[in-house]
């Protein structure tokens, strides 16, 4: 064979492989940026849940009515007690 062709047949299976290689990083940085563009959206929903959560006052006031409502059951228990 000539040396030319031997040249020719490393030059296709290079620019093969050069092809191969770019298309091959190319998918890898599709992927790093959808990952970093999904990593985002997930940051923007741990803080959207995070802010959802019920504050320590609102908690306190609603438990301070659910408590005030038990006593006065608990009052009515005993005055029915009281008269039996």
């Amino acid at each position: 064979m000539d040396q030319t062709i031997i040249n020719w047949i490393f030059a296709g299976f290079g620019a093969l492989a050069g092809f191969i290689l770019n298309n091959i990083w190319q998918a890898m940085r599709d992927l790093q940026q959808a990952d970093r563009v999904l990593a985002d959206k997930v940051g923007e929903i741990e803080i959207l849940v995070a802010g959802e959560y019920v504050k320590r006052p609102e908690l306190t006031e609603a438990m301070r009515d659910v408590f005030a409502l038990l006593h006065r059951i608990e009052d009515k228990l005993d005055k029915k007690a009281d008269r039996g």
